[in-house]
């Protein structure tokens, strides 16, 4: 996650969307009185700052339906005031009014299939050298993003969803918009490299798979129009 002050935006990272690469370029461009996170792991060169602080945590303390309060209280007690895919309801609630109001807040989002595909790939690399794709639906942990754009009524919450699909173009006109220096493409490619299985995602899928896809990311495909058949 990052608050630019400097342009005037906030960036809320989603996962298995390129966020990592998105924010090593914005850090890059950021001054030292903005906010970045941390990345997890560690990437070289990337300087997380001012992520610590205090806040009030009441209205997240007693809203009954969010979920986590004990979380938030010790993210309260131990000063953790921002993290890497803090859900923008949490960052309204966490920043004063007229910087949620007055800045660009924007994410990415990407089809739901290849997504997910991803991120198996991804937990077998890095922590389940055994799992196979049926675990990873029998485990049911889902990289699902769209809380971390939304409200708890549905109501999406930021200026912008970006689509993976597109992302180059689409971020040269949002950095374009802000004022932010953009060579065309991404520089850096953090998180990649997971996945050595090239086949487009339609092949990599049982019927029931595809299903429990269109099933748990319903929201997402009803509000981005993502299909199985997507290229």
């Amino acid at each position: 996650m990052i608050i630019s002050h400097k342009y005037k935006f906030i960036f809320i990272k989603t996962t298995k969307t390129a966020g990592t690469s998105i924010e090593l370029h914005l850090s890059d461009c950021c001054e030292d009185g903005d906010i970045v996170t941390p990345i997890d792991p560690p990437v070289a060169g990337h300087r997380p700052r001012h992520y610590r602080g205090l806040w009030n945590p009441l209205p997240e303390l007693l809203d009954a339906q969010s979920p986590g309060r004990m979380k938030t209280l010790a993210q309260f007690l131990s000063a953790n005031r921002f993290y890497n895919h803090i859900s923008a309801r949490k960052i309204r609630r966490r920043i004063p009014a007229p910087v949620w109001n007055g800045y660009f807040k924007f994410c990415v989002e990407r089809n739901p299939w290849d997504k997910s595909l991803s991120h198996y790939h991804m937990l077998k690399s890095r922590y389940q050298e055994a799992l196979t794709f049926d675990d990873y639906f029998r485990q049911g942990q889902f990289c699902v993003n769209y809380p971390l754009y939304s409200d708890d009524d549905g109501t999406i919450l930021v200026d912008r969803i970006l689509r993976y699909e597109t992302l180059d173009r689409e971020l040269g006109e949002v950095f374009g918009q802000l004022g932010i220096p953009w060579q065309g493409t991404l520089a850096h490619s953090a998180k990649s490299g997971y996945r050595d299985d090239r086949r487009h995602w339609s092949e990599c899928y049982t019927q029931s798979q595809r299903e429990t896809i269109a099933r748990v990311f319903r929201r997402e495909i009803r509000l981005l129009g993502y299909s199985f058949e997507d290229q």
